[in-house]
C-alpha cells in the first residue's frame, strides 16, 4: 500500500512538472518567434520590448495555454467518468455522441438563429448563446445515453447507438450548412477543425468558472464511481444512490463537453484516450489516485497538442483535430489489442 501510494505521489509530481513546463512553453513558442527575456519580462509586468510582443503573450499566448490546460482536464475527467459509468473501455465524450450533440447545439445557434438567442425581451448573443447551445445538444445526449444503456445490456450495441447519434447529428448539421449562408458555413467550419485559441483575455473568467465547476463535481463523485465499478448492485449495498450519482456524472459530463466544444470546437480522442494513459501509468482503477492522474494527463496531452499546432511557425496553426487523432488512436488500438480476447 505504502509503495502504491508512493508511486502517485511521484507520478503526480512528475506531471505538474510536465504540466508546468508545458504551460510555459505555450507561451514561449508560437507563430511569431519572441525572445526568451521579452516573454519573462512581459509575464513579470516589465514588458516585452515591442508593444506588439506584449499584446501576443498577454492577449493570445497566456488565454490559449490556460484553455488547453483546462480543456484536457475536462475531457480527460469526462472520459473516465464515462468509461467507468458504462463499464466500458471505450466510452467517451466522442464515440457516445456526446461531442455530436454539442456540436449540433452549436450548429443551431450559429447557422439557424445567426448566434443569437431570443427568450421574450431578452436576446443572447456571442459566447453565452453559443455555451447554452452547445450544453443543450451535450445534455440531450448525455440523458438519452444514460437512459438507453438501462435498456441496452450490451456495450457494444451502446457504442453502436452513440456512434448512430454522431452519425445522425453530423446529418442535422450538413442540412444547416447547405441552407446557410456562406459565411456561416466558414464560421462553423473553422470552429470544427479545433483551437484552443478561441478564448480571449475577457471570456476566460467565464470558461474558467464553468469548467472549475465541472470538475469539482468530477472529484467530489470519486468515492460513489469507485462503487461503480463493482457494479450497481454492489453500490447500492454500500448506500450508494445510483439515480442521483448518474444525474451528478450527466451534469458534470454535460458542463465540460459543452463548454469546451462551444470555444474549442469537437475535440476529438482526448476524452477517449487519456484515462487509459492515466491508468497504464498507475496500473490502478481507484478513481482516488486515477482522477488526479487522469486530469493532469489530459492537461500535458492538450498542452503538448497545443504546442505541435505551432510548429510551422510563420506559415500558421495546425488544425487541433489533425493532431490529437495521431496521439490517441495509438492508445485506442493498443487497448483493443490488449483486450482482443475479452468481449468489450
Amino acid at each position: 500500500m505504502r509503495v502504491e501510494r508512493n508511486k502517485t505521489v511521484y507520478l503526480t509530481v512528475a506531471l505538474i512538472v510536465a504540466v508546468l513546463v508545458l504551460f510555459f512553453l505555450n507561451i514561449c513558442w508560437g507563430t511569431v518567434h519572441i525572445p526568451l527575456r521579452d516573454v519573462i519580462s512581459s509575464l513579470t509586468g516589465g514588458g516585452a520590448s515591442r508593444e506588439s510582443w506584449d499584446f501576443i503573450i498577454r492577449e493570445s499566448r497566456l488565454p490559449a495555454a490556460v484553455t488547453a490546460l483546462l480543456a484536457g482536464a475536462s475531457l480527460a475527467a469526462s472520459g473516465l467518468m464515462l468509461q467507468t459509468a458504462f463499464r466500458n473501455p471505450l466510452a467517451g465524450p466522442d464515440i457516445l455522441g456526446i461531442n455530436g450533440g454539442a456540436g449540433l447545439g452549436v450548429a443551431l445557434v450559429m447557422l439557424m438563429f445567426g448566434g443569437n438567442l431570443k427568450m421574450g425581451n431578452l436576446t443572447l448573443g456571442g459566447s453565452v448563446s453559443v455555451i447554452i447551445g452547445a450544453f443543450a445538444g451535450a445534455i440531450a445526449v448525455t440523458a438519452l445515453v444514460l437512459y438507453l444503456s438501462t435498456k441496452l445490456k450490451s456495450p457494444v450495441m451502446l457504442l453502436i447507438m452513440g456512434i448512430m447519434v454522431s452519425y445522425l447529428a453530423s446529418a442535422l448539421i450538413s442540412l444547416l450548412n447547405f441552407f446557410s449562408t456562406a459565411e456561416g458555413v466558414h464560421s462553423y467550419t473553422m470552429w470544427g477543425m479545433g483551437n484552443f485559441g478561441g478564448v480571449s483575455l475577457g471570456q476566460l473568467p467565464l470558461y474558467c468558472m464553468v469548467v472549475l465547476l465541472g470538475l469539482f463535481i468530477a472529484v467530489a463523485l470519486i468515492k460513489p464511481l469507485n462503487a461503480l465499478l463493482l457494479g450497481d448492485m454492489y453500490a447500492e449495498n454500500l448506500g450508494i444512490n445510483i439515480i442521483r450519482t448518474r444525474n451528478w456524472l450527466l451534469l458534470s459530463t454535460s458542463l465540460l463537453v459543452a463548454i469546451i466544444t462551444a470555444y474549442c470546437g469537437p475535440v476529438s480522442f482526448i476524452g477517449l484516450a487519456v484515462p487509459h494513459i492515466g491508468r497504464m501509468l498507475l496500473k490502478s482503477s481507484n478513481h482516488r489516485s486515477l482522477m488526479p492522474v487522469t486530469i493532469l494527463c489530459g492537461a500535458v496531452v492538450a498542452l503538448l497538442c497545443n504546442v505541435l499546432s505551432s510548429i510551422p511557425g510563420n506559415r500558421g496553426l495546425i488544425p487541433l483535430n489533425a493532431i490529437t487523432p495521431a496521439i490517441g488512436a495509438p492508445v485506442i488500438l493498443y487497448v483493443l489489442l490488449k483486450n482482443r480476447h475479452n468481449q468489450l
